[in-house]
């Protein structure tokens, strides 16, 4: 009888952990479209964040060719805007890129990303085959 009623007393006391944790969440937990306006918020500051660094480190025409290039391929792009970043607060980077230094790290990062594919042709011989010749003899 008394394993009955601990185990009671076990259930209630657990019943009331459980009733406290859902009115925390629900009072001090964020609803999801204040989670979806915290990340709305902090991607517009990060996308900042990167265009101002972007503006420093390239010369105008430089600027208009990591833009046209992020309309073709925005991977590559977002690729080397990572990297320009990354040399920038490195301190690789102290002065503004031109196109022309652009373009060259673009060929660079091109020849570390290129795939190289190889085609193989597996040419029956019928003709030529030497299984053809044992056969005939």
């Amino acid at each position: 009888m008394s394993d009955d009623l601990d185990l009671e007393a076990i259930r209630a006391k657990r019943l009331q952990q459980l009733q406290q944790q859902q009115q925390q969440q629900r009072s001090g937990g964020k609803s999801d479209e204040t989670q979806r306006e915290a990340i709305a918020e902090r991607q517009a500051k990060e996308e900042e964040f990167r265009n101002n660094i972007l503006s420093q480190v390239l010369d105008q025409s430089a600027r208009a060719r990591l833009s046209t290039l992020s309309v073709a391929k925005p991977e590559k792009a977002k690729m080397v805007e990572n990297l320009l970043i990354q040399n920038t607060r490195m301190g690789v980077i102290r002065s503004k890129l031109s196109e022309d230094d652009l373009i060259g790290l673009l060929e660079k990062v091109s020849e570390q990303t290129s795939k190289k594919t190889t085609v193989k042709f597996d040419r029956r011989r019928t003709a030529l085959d030497d299984s053809d010749d044992e056969d005939l003899e």
